[in-house]
């Protein structure tokens, strides 16, 4: 089982790669805001662990399984950063949340989360009933509005599917 620490570790080296095609301890420092000789320390562990291959003053790969944990990691963060801007949440905000909140989750809840994203984003339009969330987060009303062919929504006016 890895720690939040291993996991953000692997994440910014998967991301460091992915940008720029290698990882150096600077790069890592630099994107975690930590000291150099902190990232060496994590870089001799992740190392023994069997994440990493590392060589002193020179760049650092993930293995197979490293990168997995890595990618494993970044897709949860993305779900969890799409879930909470679907919510109304501002995207820095929801990106720092997700930071914290990937660490955590249950298999089972980033299932359910990953489904309800795909399913919002394979829609054309928003759901009236994601505006009618914002706008009860916002005034605190609620609004009955049921769909059907008679009845037209009060907070856009335009008829419901």
């Amino acid at each position: 089982m890895t720690t939040e620490r291993t996991e953000d570790y692997l994440k910014v080296i998967e991301k460091i790669i992915e940008r720029k095609g290698y990882a150096q301890v600077k790069d890592v420092s630099r994107e975690l805001e930590l000291s150099s000789p902190s990232v060496t320390g994590m870089f001799k562990k992740l190392t023994k662990m069997g994440y990493i291959n590392y060589e002193k003053y020179g760049g650092v790969t993930l293995t197979p399984e490293g990168e997995r944990i890595a990618k494993c990691t970044m897709e949860k963060h993305s779900v969890i950063r799409d879930f909470l801007q679907i919510l109304g949440l501002d995207e820095e905000i929801a990106d720092h949340d997700a930071c914290k909140i990937e660490h955590v989750l249950a298999p089972e809840t980033f299932d359910i989360l990953t489904k309800f994203v795909e399913f919002i984003n394979m829609r054309e339009e928003e759901p009236y009933w994601l505006e009618h969330f914002a706008h009860y987060h916002e005034t605190g009303e609620y609004i009955n509005c049921k769909p059907s062919a008679k009845d037209t929504c009060p907070i856009h006016g335009k008829r419901k599917e």
